[in-house]
């Protein structure tokens, strides 16, 4: 089988690999297609203090079972979870499952942009594996894992309908944010984004203004506008530009909330007036990855059609031309989302 790799900083490498075995408690799945995510494209320039596998938004179709594996079938569509908590430590006992100690030592092998992938025991043990309804295709499935962290970071905030809503970046992360604001009954939505295609893509999503961020004041003077001055209950920012972080900190009204959605560069720091914000009351959340109970939710909301994801899939490529994929995918004026697809696509 082909497997794509990072080679180092700023390198890839597809490579032949025997299929992986399937030990005790673990299957193996052929993959349909595994989206590329922003977090992979940090990896690749070496800005991702967790560097190691890429791929972690896979679908596939299960084709070999090891033993003791009950309520899983050859055959069957999945979406696997490459991170899993353990469940039992204080931090997952608060709820907390995401940052949980073991929760980035779990994952897939050897990473979602593999033409077949293992599941260790413990991943199919603690529910990270997740069957895909007839109802959602194979690109709609590769944007599970992402929308799912949009859901987790909702709940996280206490998000509540009739919430206003202004998203700093439109990358495919911040449309899906937006798409599931809007289907959980946000009062109104801003979007801010350089890309032109981007933020079409977020109009037809249910975002309901958007504009092009030439200056911060541009989008503070819309959130004003349309808040009566107040600002947004809830500001996100999508994206891990230190700038767009500092001009999250103004949009939230008082007492409002400020999610850090995005990943920020290693290094970076708040530019914000922390005085300020203390006496505005801004809480700020940060959140992380995602959890089987909300990608569940996601599939649940995708299946009855409350939630439409289709057409963010722009780009198709195979495992042997991972590079190709990642470029693309660094081009926000071309592409929204870029799929690597495997063997099982056409199925």
């Amino acid at each position: 089988m082909k497997t794509g790799r990072l080679a180092g900083p700023g390198r890839l490498a597809v490579e032949e690999a025997d299929p992986p075995e399937p030990g005790t408690g673990e299957l193996v799945f052929e993959l349909a297609g595994c989206g590329v995510c922003g977090t992979d494209l940090e990896k690749l320039k070496g800005n991702y203090r967790t560097a190691g596998k890429l791929g972690h938004e896979p679908v596939g179709v299960v084709t070999r079972l090891g033993s003791d594996i009950p309520g899983v079938a050859v055959g069957d569509r999945v979406f696997v979870h490459h991170h899993v908590p353990c469940g039992t430590c204080q931090v997952c006992r608060r709820g907390d499952f995401t940052f949980c100690p073991s929760y980035s030592a779990t994952n897939i092998d050897p990473g979602g942009f593999s033409e077949a992938i293992r599941v260790p025991r413990e991943n199919v043990e603690r529910g990270a594996v997740h069957r895909i309804p007839p109802e959602v295709s194979w690109d709609v499935g590769t944007l599970v894992e992402p929308a799912a962290c949009a859901l987790t970071a909702l709940r996280k905030v206490e998000f509540h309908p009739g919430d206003s809503v202004a998203i700093l970046g439109l990358g495919p992360v911040g449309l899906l944010y937006g798409a599931l604001a809007h289907s959980l009954g946000a009062s109104w939505i801003l979007g801010s984004e350089f890309s032109a295609l981007r933020r079409a893509a977020a109009e037809r999503l249910g975002v309901d203004q958007t504009v092009e961020p030439h200056e911060a004041s541009a989008v503070e003077k819309v959130v004003r506008a349309e808040t009566g001055g107040f600002g947004v209950d809830l500001a996100v920012v999508a994206t891990g530009a230190t700038p767009a972080i500092d001009l999250g900190t103004r949009l939230p009204r008082r007492g409002g909330t400020l999610n850090l959605f995005g990943l920020p560069e290693s290094g970076s720091r708040l530019g914000a007036d922390l005085q300020e914000l203390y006496l505005r009351g801004v809480r700020v959340i940060p959140t992380y990855a995602t959890t089987e109970r909300d990608i569940e939710d996601i599939l649940g909301l995708v299946a009855s059609g409350r939630l439409r994801l289709d057409g963010l899939v722009t780009h198709r490529y195979t495992v042997s031309e991972i590079s190709e994929a990642f470029g693309m995918a660094g081009r926000p004026t071309e592409a929204i989302k870029v799929v690597v697809t495997g063997p099982a696509y056409r199925r």
